[in-house]
C-alpha cells in the first residue's frame, strides 16, 4: 500500500498509521497536477523585472536586495546553507520523518511553487528510511521552523548527517549509496522548503496522539484508585454531568461507571460513615474532563494546521504571488502551551490519589507494605511522581507569551511554538511516567482488597498489571517496576484488557 498524500485530508490516526507501518508515500494524480501549475508560474516570474520575495529577492531584512537572474539558484543553496544553524541534541527519529511527512504534504497543495522532481527527491529519501538528523534548539516559530526544517533539507544536497539502517552517517555517503544524486535547487524551493510550522507541529500530533490515548488510561487508573481507596461512587453519576454539559467530564463520568460496574467493594461500604472523598477521588470527571476538552480544542488546531499552506510568498493558480504569515506559528504555539497544562493537571491529580494510596487509608498498610521500617514500601515512588509534577509546573510556563525581534528587527514578533513543542513533548512524557506510578500503587492496594471484588473493567486492568509486575511485600528495585508500568500505559494493553472486558471506553 501507498498513501498518497492529497495536501488536504491529513489526520493525526492517519500520521500515526502511515508512520507505524512503514506505508510508502506519493503524490496524488490532484497534487502532481498543482504542485506542476505552481512552478509553471514560478519559472515565468522568476526572471521578472518586478520583485517577487524569495524568488528574485534575498530573505528577511534583505527582502530588498535584487538577485540576478544567474545567482536564482545560488540564492536557494544559500538559504538552506546559512539556516542550518541549530544546536542541542538531535530530535527523535518519529518526530524527524513526521516532519518530513508533514512538509511533503503542505508542499502537495500546490501552492509553493517547487518542483516535482525536489519534491519526489524529498519523498524519495523517506521512503528509504534516511531520517535527518535535526537539532533541537534554534527555531524562534516565526518565519515557521527555519532552522530546523534548513536541517531536514541538507540530505537532498548531499549535506549534514542522517540515521540510516541504524546508524549514523553523512548524507553524501548514503545519498552513494542508494545511488542518488544531490538535488540543486531552483528558484523559489529552498524557501518553499524552509518556510513552515512542520517541526512544531510534527511535536503537536506526537503530544496530541499520545495525549488522546493517555486521558483513557488515567480514567483507568482512576477508578483503580477510587476502588483501592473505597471512594464513593456517586461523583460519577451522570445526573450531575447533565447538570453541567461539559463533554469531557462527561466522558470521564461515564468511563469511571463502566469501569466500576459490578462492584463488590463498592457495595461492601455502601453505609459506611464516609461522607465526601478528597477532591482527587471525587473530582476526577471535572479535572480529567477539563484535561480531555482541552486536548480535543489542540487537536481541531493541530489538524488544521498540517492540512495547511504555511509558505510565504504564497503561489496561487491564476498567478498571483502574495506574501503573507501563514508561517507564523502562533496557532500552534498557544495550542501546545494549553496541552501542556492540560497533561500537568493529569499528572498533578493522579500523584495526589498516590499520596493518598500510600498514607494508610481505609484499611491499607502505610506505604502499602505489611511490614515496614525495614523496608520503605512504596515511599519512594511517591517522591518521584512529586518531583515531576513539580517539574511540570515549571515547563508549563506558556512559551507563547514571549518574543523575541531576529532579522535586524524586521521579523519583530515570533511564537516561540518550537519551544511550546518541546515542553509540551517533556510535559507529556512526565505525565505518562506519574500516571504509571499510580497504576503501579493502585494495583498493590488492590491486593489489599482480597475479600471483595472490584469493578470488571478495574479487575481486567488489574490482572493486567499482575502479568507484567508482581505483588511486592519487600523493597526491591522500583525503578524497573515503574518503566514496566510505563510500558504498558505507552503500549495500550491496560486499555485492551479493560475494553475487552466492559467494552469501548470513549
Amino acid at each position: 500500500m501507498t498513501y498518497k498524500v492529497t495536501g488536504k485530508d491529513l489526520t493525526i490516526e492517519k500520521i500515526e498509521a502511515v508512520l507505524t507501518t512503514g506505508e510508502p508515500i506519493a503524490l496524488s494524480k490532484e497534487a502532481t497536477a498543482g504542485v506542476r501549475r505552481s512552478r509553471s508560474v514560478v519559472k515565468r516570474i522568476s526572471r521578472s523585472e518586478t520583485p517577487f520575495y524569495g524568488i528574485n529577492t534575498g530573505f528577511g531584512h534583505l527582502c530588498r536586495a535584487r538577485i540576478g537572474p544567474d545567482d536564482l539558484e545560488q540564492l536557494q543553496e544559500n538559504i538552506i546553507l546559512s539556516h542550518a544553524v541549530g544546536v542541542g541534541e538531535p530530535v527523535p527519529a518519529g518526530i524527524a520523518r513526521k516532519m518530513i511527512l508533514l512538509k511533503v504534504n503542505a508542499l502537495a497543495r500546490g501552492l509553493s511553487g517547487i518542483s516535482l522532481e525536489t519534491l519526489e527527491m524529498l519523498m524519495e529519501l523517506y521512503n528509504r528510511g534516511v531520517v535527518p538528523q535535526v537539532p533541537i534548539q534554534g527555531s524562534v516559530g516565526a518565519s515557521g521552523d527555519l532552522a530546523p526544517l534548513a536541517h531536514m533539507v541538507l540530505p537532498m544536497l548531499g549535506r549534514g548527517t542522517v540515521t540510516f539502517q541504524g546508524k549514523k552517517a553523512t548524507a553524501a555517503r548514503v545519498l552513494r549509496k542508494l545511488g542518488l544524486s544531490p538535488v540543486r535547487l531552483k528558484s523559489k524551493e529552498g524557501l518553499a522548503l524552509i518556510n513552515g510550522t512542520q517541526f512544531m507541529a510534527a511535536y503537536a500530533v506526537e503530544v496530541v496522539t499520545r495525549a488522546v490515548k493517555l486521558a483513557g488510561m488515567a480514567d483507568i487508573i482512576a477508578a483503580m484508585s477510587v476502588e483501592a481507596l473505597q471512594g464513593s461512587a456517586r461523583p460519577f453519576d451522570a445526573r450531575l454531568h447533565r447538570i453541567r454539559p461539559h463533554p469531557g467530564a462527561a466522558a470521564s463520568a461515564g468511563n469511571v461507571r463502566k469501569l466500576l460496574r459490578a462492584s463488590e467493594i463498592l457495595k461492601s461500604h455502601k453505609d459506611c460513615p464516609k461522607v465526601q472523598d478528597p477532591y482527587s477521588l471525587r473530582c476526577v470527571p471535572q479535572v480529567h474532563g477539563a484535561s480531555r476538552d482541552a486536548i480535543v480544542h489542540v487537536r481541531g488546531i493541530v489538524e488544521r494546521e498540517i492540512n495547511s499552506v504555511t509558505d510565504n510568498p504564497i503561489i496561487f493558480p491564476e498567478g498571483d504571488v502574495v506574501s503573507g504569515g501563514n508561517f507564523h506559528g502562533q496557532p500552534l504555539a498557544l495550542g501546545l502551551d494549553y496541552i501542556a497544562m492540560a497533561l500537568a493537571e493529569l499528572a498533578n491529580i493522579s500523584e495526589r490519589r498516590t499520596f493518598l494510596l500510600v498514607g494508610g487509608h481505609d484499611g491499607l498498610p502505610k506505604l502499602l507494605m505489611e511490614e515496614t521500617g525495614l523496608n520503605s514500601g512504596f515511599m519512594l515512588p511517591q517522591y518521584t511522581a512529586a518531583a515531576l509534577v513539580s517539574e511540570n509546573k515549571c515547563l508549563a510556563h506558556p512559551a507563547s507569551v514571549d518574543s523575541i525581534p531576529t532579522s535586524l528587527g524586521f521579523e519583530d514578533h515570533v511564537s516561540m511554538g518550537s519551544i511550546s513543542g518541546r515542553k509540551a513533548l517533556a510535559v507529556m512524557e512526565n505525565a505518562e511516567t506519574v500516571l504509571a506510578i499510580e497504576l503501579m500503587c493502585s494495583a498493590q492496594a488492590l491486593d489489599y482488597r482480597r475479600l471483595a471484588r472490584p469493578g470488571r473493567g478495574v479487575l481486567a486492568a488489574h490482572r493486567e498489571v499482575r502479568k507484567h509486575i508482581t505483588h511486592a511485600e519487600r523493597d526491591r528495585l522500583f525503578q524497573d517496576d515503574i518503566q514496566t508500568a510505563l510500558t504498558l500505559i505507552r503500549n495500550g494493553n491496560i486499555v485492551g484488557a479493560a475494553e475487552s472486558e466492559i467494552g469501548g471506553l470513549r
